[in-house]
């Protein structure tokens, strides 16, 4: 008997759902990705029809759910680096100048 997976997220792109598997899977939760492929119709197929669907098996829902809620509701600021004075976007964890990390 196979196990059942249930989608979690939709994913707008390859680049977002493969960041969230891997921060799932940093959390030691199983993730099977749906759609991948389907990025090379964009233009030609509706927005919504080239997400990628993120899969997890039941007992693994809740725990993912409270993960994806925490990305989903991420506050990034700006910061400045407190070595080269470099304003950086809130998503980076690294000065994109001098590479020392956010404070």
């Amino acid at each position: 008997m196979s196990k059942q997976w249930i989608q979690v997220y939709s994913a707008a792109n390859n680049l977002e759902a493969h960041s969230l598997k891997g921060m799932l899977e940093s959390a030691c939760i199983a993730v099977r990705l749906t759609g991948e492929s389907l990025g090379s119709a964009v233009g030609e197929l509706p927005a919504n029809a080239v997400e990628v669907g993120l899969w997890v098996e039941p007992e693994c829902i809740a725990q993912a759910g409270r993960l994806l809620q925490d990305y989903e509701q991420a506050e990034y600021r700006d910061w400045i680096c407190t070595q080269c004075n470099e304003t950086n976007e809130g998503q980076f964890e690294l000065c994109w100048q001098c590479g020392c990390e956010k404070p």
